[in-house]
């Protein structure tokens, strides 16, 4: 089933900067619930992660629906195909945030995980069925999803990666933005001190992520068996 939708009519009253970086409207495709209500919060990072990213991403997915969270993520290789899969996996419940139309897949090998998703949980999307879209969409993209998402979290990303377009989009939207504690040890990266200055946190635990968000209001079809 799709639909339109309005971000206030999700958000509720946003602010000022909010409504000047809203979309003018969402067309989804799943479980509109998932956006009322519930906790959500954003897993971002490489297309060409690390082993060693992929199963932090994966169990930071998976601490975060025991704690009843709803994941996020842009359908992109990589860090976001973790955290969509293993939520799914785990039991819990998944958003995905696409830079194309809703019939559109990209990258096309996700076209099934971009269903599944549309079938039993939420896809969504700021460009209506037939609208043209590039590169340019997807950091527009990942704009919205620092916008439903109530924190984000970078588990590994390069200098150019366009996960820290999210970063910076948290930050200017206020809302709570982590990076994984470890990436503060590489020698090549600069970004992470740089996101600190504007307020982003390293996180070395879960719990000091959901101490920044607020708790659900129900629990999503999916979890109660936690």
């Amino acid at each position: 089933m799709t639909a339109t939708v309005q971000c206030q009519d999700i958000l509720g009253p946003l602010d000022e900067v909010a409504r000047k970086h809203a979309p003018d409207a969402l067309y989804i495709a799943g479980d509109e619930k998932l956006l009322h209500g519930t906790s959500r919060v954003s897993i971002v990072g490489s297309r060409k992660a690390s082993e060693v990213g992929l199963k932090r991403a994966a169990r930071l997915t998976r601490e975060l629906v025991k704690a009843r969270v709803v994941i996020v993520s842009g359908l992109a290789k990589g860090i976001d195909h973790t955290a969509h899969t293993t939520a799914i996996e785990a039991g819990g419940r998944t958003i995905a945030v696409i830079g194309t139309p809703l019939d559109r897949a990209y990258p096309k090998e996700h076209a099934e995980l971009q269903a599944q998703i549309a079938r039993d949980h939420l896809l969504v999307s700021q460009f209506p069925v037939g609208a043209a879209t590039g590169a340019w969409s997807f950091p527009v993209r990942n704009r919205t999803m620092a916008l439903l998402s109530h924190a984000t979290v970078i588990v590994e990303a390069s200098e150019d990666s366009g996960s820290l377009h999210q970063g910076w989009e948290a930050i200017r939207l206020g809302r709570p933005l982590f990076f994984m504690v470890s990436l503060l040890e590489s020698p090549d990266l600069a970004w992470p001190r740089k996101l600190m200055e504007y307020g982003a946190q390293p996180l070395s635990s879960v719990e000091e992520l959901l101490a920044e968000i607020p708790a659900a209001d129900f629990t999503p079809a999916g979890l109660d068996a936690f």
